[in-house]
C-alpha cells in the first residue's frame, strides 16, 4: 500500500520567500465531505489533473493513491461534483535534501500559510528551518480537506493563532 509520510507546520517569518526555487498556484475539491474513510481530491495545477485518495486519518503517515487524469476531466469534476474547494499558491523551497511544499491559500483561507515536508521514514531527523513555527501535523483543522468545509475564515482567533 503506498504510503505518504508528511509533517506539517506554521511558518514563524516570511524568510522563506527568499529561497522560493518554484511556484505553482493549484485549485483542489473534494469529492466526499469530511467524516469517512477517505479523502477523495481532484487537484488541477497548471496543465495538469490529478485524482488523490488519502486515508481520511489525523497524523504524519497515511495511505495514499495518486493518479493523473487528463485535464479536461479534472476541471469539469471541480467544477460540478466538488463538496468543497481550496485555492492556493504551492511554493517549493528546497533544504537540507528536502523539499518543503508551502502551501499560501487564497479566497475563504487567505492568510493561512503552511508548511509541509514529506519524509522517507516517521522517525526521520530534520533540520528545521529558522522561519518554521510551530508543528500542526495532528491538528485537522490544517489539513486541506477539512479547511475545504471550514475555511481559515471561519476560524476563531485562538485558532488562527494555533491555539
Amino acid at each position: 500500500m503506498p504510503l505518504e509520510i508528511e509533517r506539517k507546520y506554521l511558518l514563524a517569518s516570511d524568510a522563506w520567500r527568499r529561497e522560493v526555487r518554484r511556484r505553482q498556484p493549484m485549485a483542489q475539491g473534494y469529492l466526499v465531505g469530511v467524516g469517512g474513510k477517505a479523502s477523495i481530491r481532484v487537484r488541477v495545477a497548471g496543465d495538469e489533473a490529478r485524482l488523490n485518495i488519502k486515508a481520511a486519518v489525523v497524523g504524519a503517515a497515511r495511505a495514499e493513491y495518486d493518479y493523473g487524469i487528463p485535464l479536461a476531466e479534472g476541471q469539469t469534476l471541480l467544477a460540478t461534483l466538488t463538496v468543497g474547494t481550496v485555492e492556493k499558491t504551492r511554493h517549493y523551497v528546497e533544504r537540507d535534501g528536502l523539499i518543503w511544499e508551502i502551501d499560501e491559500f487564497h479566497g475563504d483561507s487567505d492568510g493561512l500559510i503552511v508548511a509541509e515536508v514529506e519524509l522517507e521514514a516517521e522517525d526521520q531527523a530534520i533540520t528545521r528551518p529558522d522561519w518554521l513555527g510551530a508543528e500542526v501535523t495532528d491538528k485537522s483543522r490544517y489539513y486541506n480537506h477539512a479547511l475545504s468545509q471550514r475555511p481559515y475564515c471561519q476560524w476563531s482567533e485562538a485558532e488562527q493563532r494555533g491555539d
